[in-house]
């Protein structure tokens, strides 16, 4: 390798760890003076279904009420999700609140557009 090559490289390699130090300190300053981020939303995905279960209700812990949004093939795990929550935490005081459903416009890869299913449920505490 040629010197104008290696130093090319540790040019490279130091520009890289100082992009990331920055990074890091940005991240850290936003949650040092900012105010403490509310999540109140749920994205269901293809994760174990009890994994979103058990988000929804650590938040349940925080804020009154959660909403639990989902798309495509994932709207009957999201259904799923909220009637565990509200069945078997009937004691806990939890319920289905609001039902949104709606489509997106989606590009898919062939570039042909696709309209996608969406469903927001909102649950919150009696």
């Amino acid at each position: 390798m040629s010197n104008d090559a290696t130093e090319a490289n540790n040019a490279t390699e130091a520009n890289n760890a100082t992009e990331a130090n920055n990074a890091t300190v940005t991240t850290q300053t936003e949650k040092r003076s900012g105010t403490p981020e509310v999540r109140d939303t749920v994205y269901i995905g293809k994760k174990p279904l009890m994994a979103y279960v058990t988000s929804a209700l650590i938040q349940l812990a925080n804020v009154p009420s959660v909403t639990i949004k989902a798309r495509g093939m994932s709207i009957g795990r999201a259904v799923d999700v909220s009637q565990i929550i509200s069945r078997k935490t009937e004691n806990a005081g939890y319920a289905i609140g609001t039902i949104k459903i709606d489509s997106e416009a989606l590009e898919s890869q062939d570039g042909r557009t696709r309209n996608v299913s969406t469903i927001e449920i909102q649950i919150k505490r009696n």
